[in-house]
């Protein structure tokens, strides 16, 4: 097992930062997860990187993932799979577990990764940490290997909010934080509870509590759009799949060869869809300031279990968000069933990412 796999000889000083290693370091070998890149070096580091060293960070490791962070349980063919720091038979989740586990085990302060459908949160959600996925294209993503990138953002993870505005202040040239002097400023949606185990379903229920103005909506979910996902992801991988299908490994070679399939036809429908899709969710947000769902719908599931199997039902509430680029954050809620955590999603329309941070940053210290 693994959670770094790669460390610099010399990290120098400030905020230990743990890198997924899906991002350039000039330098530093850096693999996306693949054995293709086992021994790339690039000669430049990724911009997100570079802004976070700049401003004090220090790359402390570069995090092991889902080869080529298309995955949700982070089991690593060639690199071995990243442990749960707090549940050794539970998963870390993925695609950014590295950088989870590394907050989760105090082996880093800050953590940097991406979420294409829930790569940031749901490692968040499965090790207790904070993740925050901010609005599509807020982020720079220069120098990260791309999976699919219009649905790719890159964003903060830390053990607290503060730790996620900090890191965006950072990443982030003329962002400002917003203050809230009450939860009771905000309008707030409340969704998908009924999808959630019992004791998740009571966490986030509790959570959402603290919210005086709430209501129940009735937020949709995409369909059929998921074919644009698939045909970007194929275009990412031209010139490497299928003609060097035999170094991917099993369950990432499984869906790429779905991907490849993809028609023009069955592209086209898809970016109707969601367009379509786009227009029902702002619909279904009119009036509100947040939406608050679960991150997931369970805790951590257990450790060794087949991704093509619960890759759905793990990716189905924080999927939609990538797919309609909405800034959204996994925040820890309480212990739910066998002991492991459970997660709370915060939601807001594209922009509102300091809006978002600003209500975690209140809930914490309910």
């Amino acid at each position: 097992m693994s959670i770094f796999l790669t460390r610099p000889e010399h990290a120098g000083t400030g905020t230990p930062l743990a890198v997924k290693d899906l991002f350039d370091t000039a330098g530093l070998r850096t693999t996306y997860g693949s054995k293709l890149f086992a021994d790339h070096v690039p000669d430049r580091t990724a911009a997100a990187v570079a802004r976070l060293e700049g401003a004090g960070y220090a790359n402390v490791g570069k995090t092991n993932l889902h080869e080529f962070a298309y995955g949700i349980t982070s089991s690593n063919p060639h690199f071995g799979d990243v442990p749960n720091p707090l549940a050794p038979d539970r998963s870390a989740g993925g695609s950014s577990s590295g950088s989870a586990a590394a907050l989760a085990a105090g082996l880093a302060d800050a953590a940097l990764g991406t979420d294409s459908g829930g790569s940031i949160r749901i490692p968040a959600a499965c090790c207790g940490v904070v993740g925050f996925k901010p609005s599509f294209g807020l982020v720079s993503l220069d120098g990260c290997f791309p999976l699919a990138p219009s649905y790719d953002h890159g964003g903060p993870m830390g053990r607290d909010v503060e730790t996620c505005v900090r890191m965006l202040e950072a990443l982030v040239p003329g962002f400002r934080r917003t203050s809230l002097e009450s939860l009771a400023e905000l309008e707030v949606g409340v969704a998908w509870l009924e999808l959630a185990e019992p004791l998740v379903r009571a966490r986030v229920q509790a959570t959402a509590e603290h919210f005086p103005r709430r209501r129940d909506v009735d937020f949709p979910f995409p369909e059929g759009e998921n074919p644009v996902f698939m045909r970007e992801v194929a275009e990412s991988h031209d010139g490497l799949f299928p003609e060097r299908a035999d170094a991917y490994g099993a369950n990432v070679r499984a869906k790429l060869e779905r991907c490849v399939q993809v028609t023009d036809a069955q592209f086209e429908a898809a970016v109707r869809r969601r367009d379509e899709y786009r227009e029902r969710a702002a619909a279904a947000i009119e009036g509100l300031d947040l939406l608050l769902t679960p991150a997931l719908a369970f805790v951590a599931p257990p450790a060794g279990s087949d991704e093509l199997s619960i890759r759905g039902a793990v990716i189905r509430l924080t999927y939609p968000f990538n797919a309609l680029g909405w800034p959204a954050l996994a925040l820890p809620c309480g212990p739910a069933e066998h002991g492991l955590p459970a997660s709370v999603q915060l939601v807001a329309p594209p922009g509102e990412d300091a809006r978002v941070l600003a209500a975690g940053a209140l809930l914490e210290g309910t």
